[in-house]
């Protein structure tokens, strides 16, 4: 009887530079893939690579073997010996697989909950195992049903809904104060990480952006020509300030750049005409006491990081109804995990049953000296009978009992009848979903298939 299993690391159980050393971009993952298939024990394969996490999801007839040879390649990947693997992996097997790819999909184990990306990489990474025919009936239907669920749990909450990001939020912040971001004059004091994740949010929305040089004048230049926007020298800067609409300011500089005083004055030269300062520097690159000149909004990193703070408890809140709806759609796939498993085990177990009733009539058949024909055939009856009466209520309970613990009960009948060696009938593939349909007849097309 096969197993869904899911082995992986992620931001949670293991630093970057571990996850670094695991990671399976999508030439590795498809190597990696062929590599993990082409043992006897594992039938399908589908894994995920992203910056926060490496999993594997595979089907396997002997889940304990299929366990050991997923976390030998994953050390031999990142260059360490098994055992310190030990610690950071994960295992989830069956049901539980299911829920943790479920999540993941959903944005729910994201590092920021309700990261919307990660519906796309799932997505991408089932094509990539499609594509290199590693899939399968279950896996094929796991991430069908995963990524069913991820979208409604976008379309029906919102959890990925609430800017939770300082640029994001700063832009947010932006289009509240003065209105529509299209056409309005960016002023950006400084060329670091944050100041180019902002200024790229604003010109996103159509903001012209001035970059002001000093030191790092050719990194002024790059992010400038990328934004479609300018550079001027540190000089012009009040020049500048006059034209703005908005100031972003996020420099290193140990002391303010834009004081009151001067601000003041540039204020009154523009005829009081509203301007927006977002400082996200620290130290402060603008003086506080700016934000009590008429005309002047000024918002600093505390502002927009109390916001993200009230949007991520906005997403928490989410999650929670989120994690309902894939509790729902768990159980779905736990009904048709169920009867996957079900109809192969009642058929091995009547068959059993089947069997002892023949070898017990065969061990008694000698004596029976004064048996008529007619006699033997009512005997016959009788104890076959008796075991398809003995089966009966089992049968039923199994039949309705295709929730998230089947599979375990369904193993645990297998053990104790020893139904193990039984064959079970072959399982049909489900059908594709409808996203992946035209790579997958493409895949059928193929020389020699």
């Amino acid at each position: 009887m096969t197993e869904l299993l899911a082995l992986g690391v992620s931001h949670k159980t293991a630093p970057v530079a571990l996850r670094e050393r695991v990671a399976l971009p999508d030439g590795l993952a498809e190597e990696f893939l062929g590599r993990l298939v082409a043992d006897p024990e594992v039938h399908e394969g589908v894994v995920i690579s992203t910056c926060n996490r490496t999993e594997v999801y595979a089907v396997a007839g002997d889940p304990v073997a299929a366990e050991s040879t997923v976390l030998s390649m994953l050390a031999r990947r990142a260059g360490i010996r098994p055992t310190e693997l030990a610690e950071p992996i994960y295992s989830l097997r069956n049901c539980d697989a299911a829920r943790h790819l479920y999540r993941v999909t959903a944005g729910l184990e994201a590092m920021i909950v309700g990261e919307a990306e990660i519906q796309g990489q799932v997505k991408r990474s089932y094509e990539l195992a499609l594509a290199a025919d590693v899939t399968g009936p279950l896996t094929n239907r796991l991430f069908a049903a995963a990524l069913a669920t991820g979208k409604r749990v976008r379309s029906e909450t919102a959890v990925s809904a609430s800017r939770v990001s300082v640029p994001s939020v700063a832009v947010d912040s932006a289009r509240e104060a003065i209105g529509e971001l299209s056409g309005r004059r960016v002023v950006i004091l400084g060329t670091g990480e944050m100041a180019e994740l902002t200024a790229q949010a604003l010109a996103h929305e159509g903001g012209a952006t001035i970059f002001v040089a000093n030191r790092r004048r050719e990194r002024a230049a790059a992010l400038a020509q990328r934004f479609g926007g300018e550079v001027v020298p540190v000089d012009a800067l009040p020049r500048e300030l006059e034209r703005a609409d908005i100031v972003l300011a996020s420099t290193s500089a140990p002391h303010h750049i834009v004081g009151h005083d001067e601000l003041d004055l540039v204020m009154r030269h523009r005829g009081r005409r509203p301007l927006l300062l977002i400082d996200i520097a620290v130290p402060r690159d603008v003086d506080p006491l700016c934000a009590q000149i008429a005309g002047v909004a000024l918002y600093d990193i505390d502002d927009l990081q109390t916001v993200v703070s009230r949007n991520l408890e906005v997403r928490q809140a989410e999650a929670h109804r989120a994690g309902e709806i894939i509790e729902e759609e768990i159980q779905r796939f736990a009904g048709w995990l169920g009867t996957l498993e079900v109809m192969p085990t009642l058929a091995a177990l009547r068959g059993h049953g089947a069997e002892i009733v023949d070898q017990v009539l065969a061990e008694n058949d000698g004596r029976w000296e004064d048996l008529s024909p007619r006699d033997r055939e009512r005997v016959e009856a009788i104890a076959r009978t008796v075991a398809n009466r003995l089966l009966h209520e089992p049968t039923l309970r199994m039949k309705r009992g295709a929730d998230e613990r089947i599979h375990a009960r369904l193993q645990l009948v297998r053990e104790l009848f020893g139904l193990d060696g039984e064959a079970t009938p072959e399982q049909s593939e489900p059908e594709q979903p409808a996203e992946v349909s035209e790579l997958a007849a493409r895949r059928a097309k193929r020389p020699g298939r």
